[in-house]
């Protein structure tokens, strides 16, 4: 006589799907690369079926694995990232402070966001000036070097008297670091928890940004951040 057919079981989800989430979520900012065991200690996973989800979790884009064997978190998760953003509808917030900004200053406006140990330009609107900074969006940044660079290290992941002096200011100025001809302004942009939801830069020839120049452009990106923040809050 033939087995019963068992139901199915509707009472919790697919354990091996938690597993991989598991290892996903080990994984912390400023993690430079995980080993197998440092993933096996904080999911609770045993490093063989960790292994086996790997498989899958680097076909699929979510994991990679460096030269050296370390873990780190794959561009598909980036891609997710983007369309949630999208879903949120920050672009429709951000462009159009991005705009008000360069209208009011001259300079190209930015809003950058941190993935991992680097920065990454999510929106951008360049000065109508024929010299000026100009970036596009996507563009990589390394993490404390530059105005954005400085403000995300600090608000995410440096320790340290520079990071608190940063933090402590409520901005960064950068005078030639990427680029001895540029210059740019940082600010912080804050969820309602304290949490780092980017920043917000100006940048534009470093002539530019005199001593006079810097206090108006301060006063203008600290009023952006300001009014991309709230109007998130409303999301």
């Amino acid at each position: 006589m033939p087995n019963k057919p068992q139901a199915p079981d509707t009472t919790g989800g697919v354990e091996a799907v938690e597993r991989a989430l598991r290892v996903l979520d080990c994984f912390m900012p400023g993690d430079a690369g995980l080993s197998l065991k440092e993933v096996a200690d904080r999911s609770g996973v045993n490093k063989a079926t960790i292994l086996r989800l790997s498989v899958s979790l680097e076909k699929f884009g979510h994991i990679t694995r460096d030269a050296e064997g370390l873990f780190h978190l794959g561009p598909s998760l980036w891609r997710l990232g983007s369309v949630f953003r999208q879903n949120l509808r920050m672009g429709p917030i951000v462009r159009p402070v991005l705009a008000n900004l360069v209208n009011a200053t001259g300079e190209s406006a930015s809003f950058y966001v941190q993935r991992g140990n680097s920065g990454v330009c999510l929106y951008r609107v360049n000065s109508h000036r024929l010299a000026r900074d100009h970036i596009e969006e996507g563009e990589i940044i390394p993490l404390s070097m530059g105005a954005s660079g400085q403000v995300l290290d600090a608000y995410s992941i440096r320790q340290g008297k520079q990071a608190t002096s940063i933090r402590k200011a409520g901005y960064y100025l950068s005078l030639g670091e990427r680029d001895p001809d540029v210059a740019g302004l940082s600010v912080p942009v804050l969820g309602l928890e304290g949490e780092l939801l980017g920043a917000v830069s100006l940048s534009g020839l470093r002539v530019r940004f005199s001593e006079t120049a810097v206090e108006g452009y301060r006063a203008a990106v600290l009023d952006a951040a300001r009014q991309i923040r709230a109007e998130i809050g409303e999301i």
